[in-house]
């Protein structure tokens, strides 16, 4: 293998995630591509879009030239428009055009990933025409793609795979912004912290310390007195975390202790996804 070993990870969880999508996928009859799923104003066929349009862009493949509608309305943001374009541009295919697009998507870049020589922190195009690293693009492809897996999977009701090694690459990533969550969005005091206690497949215990200045990092050390303490199952965790659910609508599954405020405040913001 010629792959790095610090990107084998990232690309054993793409395949996995894509895997399953295209399995999950294939059978559907034509009408089943156009329901509705968890991503705000995006159906089974614009999430297949969304996987493929991105991994034809890690091939270095050109950008669709395509005008958007004007009366998408769950576009809003440049970001968004960025997004929507290889999305867009696929809405009127038909089920067999878009499972051998992602059928030979999956093949094309499968052999890319077996001829990846190149070192992980090599800079390569990113979305919205930035520039990132190797490693940074690999890592969110994985997550993303293990995202839209569960996505396709709530619509389809065939749960499974949380416990994937995307599920992992997702855990951590979703860790890196609760920090912001707890500290900034939810305005915990200086000199504060939280714990989150998350079971279910992917279990883990995480304390969330905010220091004199009122900056926020994560650790797994248990907190002696944490202001709050909030109990959480990790599918549950994962939806509220990617903006896929309110807090309202999973607030039975969720218990807290301590400070009900905070905790109530942390929950009501605890979407880092944009």
């Amino acid at each position: 293998m010629s792959l790095h070993p610090s990107l084998q990870t990232y690309a054993d969880a793409w395949t996995h995630s894509v895997e399953a999508i295209s399995e999950l996928v294939t059978p559907l009859a034509e009408g089943e591509w156009n329901w509705a799923t968890p991503c705000p104003g995006w159906s089974v066929r614009d999430i297949v879009s969304h996987v493929i349009g991105l991994d034809c862009e890690m091939l270095g493949d050109p950008r669709p030239i395509h005008t958007l509608p004007r009366d998408l309305y769950h576009v809003k943001t440049e970001n968004q428009r960025y997004m929507e374009m290889q999305v867009d541009v696929r809405r009127h295919h038909t089920a067999p055009e878009m499972t051998s697009e992602l059928e030979y998507t999956i093949i094309r870049r499968s052999r890319q990933l077996r001829n990846e020589s190149r070192d992980p922190g090599h800079k390569i195009r990113g979305p919205f025409g930035t520039e990132q690293t190797l490693e940074l693009a690999m890592r969110m492809r994985a997550f993303d793609v293990w995202v839209h897996e569960q996505d396709l999977r709530t619509t389809l009701k065939k749960p499974g795979n949380l416990d994937s090694p995307g599920a992992y690459v997702a855990r951590d990533l979703l860790l890196h912004g609760l920090a912001k969550v707890v500290a900034k969005e939810a305005g915990a005091p200086a000199n504060s912290a939280v714990v989150f206690d998350v079971s279910g497949p992917v279990e883990f215990l995480r304390t969330v310390r905010v220091d004199a200045e009122g900056k926020g990092t994560v650790d797994n050390a248990p907190s002696l007195g944490p202001l709050a303490t909030i109990g959480l199952d990790w599918e549950t965790y994962f939806r509220l975390a990617c903006g896929r659910v309110k807090y309202a609508a999973v607030a039975d599954r969720i218990k807290s202790e301590g400070d009900q405020d905070l905790a109530e405040a942390i929950l009501r913001n605890f979407a880092v996804t944009p």
